[in-house]
């Protein structure tokens, strides 16, 4: 063993042996132990032994001291994790919890904004808001880029369209007042009017959409400037006029095809689905639950007969069927016009043949364009008859019924001498209204006539006398047909029938 030089040296060879083996090597070099002389206390090879002994101590220490430096390390590693994931835990928790509020708040400004949800049956397509601008421009129609847009213009919130075009299959609340007018042949005719809030939005739509759009020169109902009227004249003097109904008009016009008008205007599927959705109503079945009301849906929504709106857009609907009929008159030598479900073709003569070709491709045009005709509402009035075309007979000239104008004046006889209108029926409702309702009609057909008659109504009115003793009563079961119809001929039945079905469009 090499003398060491330094004390550094000397702390690492006593650390690579041991101390007791570092004196008795240092010993015999230095010559302090003779090997010779005999054994000491310590022997020699106890003495390497115990170094090895220690060594190995040392080493198994060193070791131990790693493994525990380990498992420190381990643990503070896996706390050191702990902590990280706890740390990208809250992170992700927070921007979590900012995204859902961010997404809250984009909702609610959509909710604000926007639809987006209108019913399971009717939200397909209220993402696509792409109009046909150069269109809509064209046929000189309000464009909106927005909800905010269009709501700003009909002078509502978002929240507030949503609730007049929300589709829903069960609900407490009805947009419609529903009643019945009573038929003079029986039956009743149901009627829709819509609530203020919802009549208002569709007053808006009407103004401000529909009038706006041409209409077929031939349809005199509900047109600005046309009447039943101008409906009439163009049938005055005709040897024959044939009057053909359709069946169940309003109600044949589905959401579908309502939607469909204003998409052909060039309006994106959302508004057209919005517009849609405002001017028809569900069809639903009333049902009584715990003593509450619920309105069940059972089919397609429809076009409602009592809206403002509904008449307008049957004609638009039906510009196409009008101008199929102008052809096929004009082709077979005849005069047509339509009144809403009112169809009625003249001609100057009678031309069997013709009248047969009519009929048929009439009947074809009625299917195609997916109505029907009804089968008990088809005149024909021929020479030596008499001849009404909306209520008014078009015979020589443009008159009214002088059976329905003489019983009219016994009326006003009966309440001027009796003062009173007890026993007074004439129309339905309160007689104060239908007695002036009919003289406006004379006046407008024959206005020397109807002036005459309502300075009768008038003074018949302004008497207070006369007018407390009105008495209005309203059935609660409609009215069943009276068995002196069934003892009339057809024809007779047929005319009362078509003077019944001329009244109704007086409602608006």
């Amino acid at each position: 063993m090499e003398q060491p030089r330094t004390r550094q040296e000397l702390y690492e060879m006593i650390r690579e042996t041991s101390k007791e083996e570092f004196i008795l090597s240092e010993m015999k070099r230095l010559g302090f132990w003779d090997v010779e002389q005999g054994l000491p206390k310590l022997s020699e090879d106890l003495i390497k032994r115990k170094g090895e002994l220690d060594r190995e101590l040392r080493d198994l220490l060193n070791k131990q001291r790693v493994w525990n430096q380990k498992e420190r390390l381990l643990k503070e590693m896996r706390k050191k994790r702990m902590e990280e994931a706890k740390a990208r835990r809250e992170e992700t928790k927070k921007k979590r919890e900012e995204k859902r509020k961010e997404k809250a708040r984009v909702w609610k400004e959509k909710q604000e904004n926007d639809v987006v949800y209108l019913g399971k049956k009717v939200s397909r397509g209220l993402n696509d808001t792409q109009h046909d601008e150069t269109k809509l421009k064209s046929l000189g129609l309000p464009i909106f880029k927005d909800i905010p847009s269009l709501t700003e213009a009909m002078g509502i919130d978002a929240g507030r369209l949503r609730f007049l075009a929300y589709d829903r299959d069960v609900t407490k609340l009805s947009h419609y007042k529903k009643f019945t007018i009573p038929k003079k042949t029986g039956g009743v005719r149901h009627i829709s009017a819509p609530m203020l809030h919802l009549k208002n939005a569709q007053y808006w739509i009407l103004e401000n959409i529909l009038y706006k759009m041409d209409v077929n020169e031939h349809a005199h109902g509900f047109v600005p400037g046309k009447s039943i009227l101008t409906n009439a004249a163009m049938h005055v003097g005709k040897e024959l006029v044939i009057n053909i109904d359709l069946k169940n008009f309003f109600p044949t016009l589905t959401f579908k095809r309502i939607k469909g008008m204003f998409r052909a205007m060039g309006y994106s599927d959302q508004m057209s689905t919005i517009f849609g959705l405002i001017c028809s109503e569900p069809d639903t079945d009333e049902v009584m639950l715990d003593g509450e009301k619920y309105y069940v849906s059972k089919g397609e929504r429809r076009l409602p007969q009592g809206a403002p709106t509904s008449p307008a857009l049957t004609n638009l609907i039906c510009y196409r069927m009008d101008k199929r009929f102008k052809g096929i008159a004009d082709q077979l030598g005849f005069t047509y016009t339509r009144y809403a479900d009112d169809l009625t073709f003249s001609m100057p003569g009678t031309d069997n043949a013709a009248i047969k070709k009519l009929m048929g491709r009439v009947r074809a045009v009625v299917e195609d364009e997916k109505f029907s005709i009804h089968p008990k509402k088809i005149h024909y009035m021929r020479k030596g008859s008499r001849k009404e075309v909306t209520g008014i007979v078009v015979n020589e000239k443009l008159s009214v019924n002088r059976k329905k104008l003489k019983q009219f004046r016994a009326v006003l006889y009966r309440i001027e001498k009796n003062k009173s209108f007890d026993g007074v029926e004439w129309g339905n409702g309160n007689p104060a209204y239908t007695i002036k309702g009919f003289a406006n009609f004379v006046r407008m057909v024959d206005k020397e006539k109807g002036q005459k008659l309502m300075e009768r109504v008038m003074n018949i009115l302004s008497d207070e006398a006369i007018m407390k003793t009105i008495k209005i009563e309203i059935p609660e079961e409609p009215k069943k047909p009276t068995a002196t119809i069934e003892n009339k001929t057809p024809d007779q039945v047929d005319r009362i029938q078509n003077e019944e079905e001329q009244d109704w469009w007086r409602m608006w």
